[in-house]
């Protein structure tokens, strides 16, 4: 009998002490490593500063497409420009035009 009372005792001591560990061991574990913890606190950190950069990005691109889209209108355009450059990039001339043909080497002017 003596040993039982003994080993109720030695159970009483130990067990909710290493419960009251396990539990907070097991808590310190999910604030450091868990998928709300520190750790993955700082991963959620560096996520956002990489949409900071990529929306910082997509603004900056979407303003150069505003403005190449703005140049396109009508009032923008210069007809004789427009006109100029579309012979130049598909290499035609009009019927009554002189065309002074030359060399890559020879000089212009």
């Amino acid at each position: 009998m003596k040993i039982l009372r003994v080993v109720r005792r030695f159970i009483r001591a130990v067990i909710p002490p290493t419960l009251f560990l396990a539990l907070t061991g097991y808590f310190g574990w999910q604030a450091t490593q868990g998928d709300h913890g520190l750790k993955a606190y700082g991963e959620q950190i560096h996520l956002l500063d990489e949409a900071k950069i990529s929306e910082k990005n997509a603004i900056e691109e979407q303003a150069i497409w505003k403005r190449r889209v703005a140049a396109l209108k009508e009032t923008a355009l210069d007809p004789d420009v427009l006109d100029e450059r579309s012979r130049a990039m598909l290499n035609l001339a009009h019927g009554n035009e002189i065309v002074v043909p030359y060399d890559r080497h020879d000089r212009l002017y």
